[in-house]
Parts: structure tokens; sequence; C-alpha cells
């Protein structure tokens, strides 16, 4: 399946290929990150998050479903293509003004990535943009991001 990353995290050669390749195209992008921010525990786009963050010198900021994290908490429910969910941030995990990259191993219908952009917006940190390995098209997801800067190594209609 063209929407399957295992093989990637498989091969160690791969997967730092992968991590050179998202690296390269942030340090060309911005010159300044606070930190990488990575969608909920149970995404293959959270095992890309601590690497990449590593590689950057910066730190990683988690994102959960709710009751996943100590102390207060901040979250937001959304709407799945089967359901409704809810995601949680630390209160205290980004302060105002911090520039955050958030990541994700799929982009499909976008509402995991915009409930992680909400999440920023409400702790008041700047989203410079949403990164992706893979981006499904037609489902047309990455449009309800709106004015935040998306981007994905690979698209598949």
């Amino acid at each position: 399946l063209c929407s399957d990353i295992s093989p990637l995290l498989k091969d160690p050669g791969a997967f730092r290929t992968l991590i050179d390749l998202l690296e390269d195209h942030l340090r060309a992008s911005f010159p300044q990150i606070d930190f990488i921010v990575g969608e909920r525990l149970d995404s293959r786009g959270f095992l890309i998050g601590p690497p990449l963050a590593q590689r950057l010198g910066i730190g990683f900021v988690p994102i959960r479903k709710k009751g996943k994290l100590p102390g207060p908490t901040e979250s937001v429910s959304y709407t799945l293509e089967y359901g409704k969910a809810e995601l949680e941030i630390q209160s205290d995990a980004v302060e105002l003004g911090q520039k955050v990259v958030i990541v994700d191993d799929l982009l499909a219908t976008g509402g995991t990535m915009c409930a992680a952009c909400e999440l920023m917006k409400r702790l008041k940190a700047e989203v410079l943009e949403c990164l992706v390995i893979i981006e499904l098209k037609l489902l047309k997801g990455s449009e309800k991001l709106k004015s935040i800067p998306f981007y994905s190594l690979l698209q598949y209609d």
C-alpha cells in the first residue's frame, strides 16, 4: 500500500534518508524552529518527530489522545471519518510565540492535523509548517489547513 511507511521504518538506511530529506527541507526553509510537535502516539508519524528534532538540536513536544498526558492540559475535539476524537497537549509545552513544525506520517482528510494546529493556536505558538511524508490528495486534507504552510514528500491521488 502506498500510504504505509512501515518498510521505511524497518530499513535503517531508508529511514536515515527520510530524516535527512526532512531535515534538509526544514533547515532550508526556516532559520529558527523551537520545537517539533508530533501527533498521537498511535501514529507512525510520532516515530519521525523525535529523531528529526534531535537532528535539528531542538525539543520534541507530543500531542496525545485525551487522558494520556500528566499535569494540566489543553484539549480539542475534532471529527474523524468514523466519529469524534480528542487531542491534548500539556498546557506548558510551548510558550507564547514559539515556532513549531507539526509532523505526521500521513495526511488524509486533515482532521487530526487541523486539531493539532488548533492546540498550537490556543497555546499561542506559531505554526511554521505542517509536514508529512505522504499526502492523499484525493481527500483534500491540505485544503482544510487554509493559511498554514504545508509540505509533503510524496503525494498520491
